[in-house]
């Protein structure tokens, strides 16, 4: 199933960085697929909500946020590559599992909503 991560990592954007996360990156024990992946605009990224406590944040390294959508899940695995291609990983949010995301669930803090098979139920 086709997972969504958000991903905010240290330092500067890179054509051959990304195409490196979308040919698949050589990891310790596995290879892994190939993943699509996306820059993020600044108001994109703005509907996550604030992380408690902040990211540390250095003035002299900059940071930017990536869309990585993969269909495996190792363990850490998105951490793993943006680490392998130079890019530490400061902040990952998975945002969407298949066809459900985080922005259309409406939920508070500690409500739930039951799904079937992909789909909310009202109720």
């Amino acid at each position: 199933m086709l997972k969504t991560y958000w991903a905010q990592v240290e330092g500067t954007p890179d054509v051959a960085k990304l195409q490196q996360l979308q040919r698949g990156v050589v990891l310790k024990e596995f290879t892994t697929q190939p993943a699509k992946v996306r820059l993020l605009t600044a108001a994109e990224s703005n509907r996550l909500w604030p992380r408690n406590p902040p990211i540390r944040v250095r003035q002299t390294v900059s940071d930017f946020w990536l869309e990585i959508k993969i269909t495996e899940g190792k363990n850490r695995q998105v951490r793993r590559m943006c680490a392998k291609v130079g890019w530490p990983c400061l902040r990952l949010v998975r945002v969407a599992i298949g066809p459900l995301n985080i922005f259309d669930m409406h939920l508070g803090l500690g409500q739930w909503q039951q799904i079937e098979s992909g789909r909310l139920i009202s109720g």
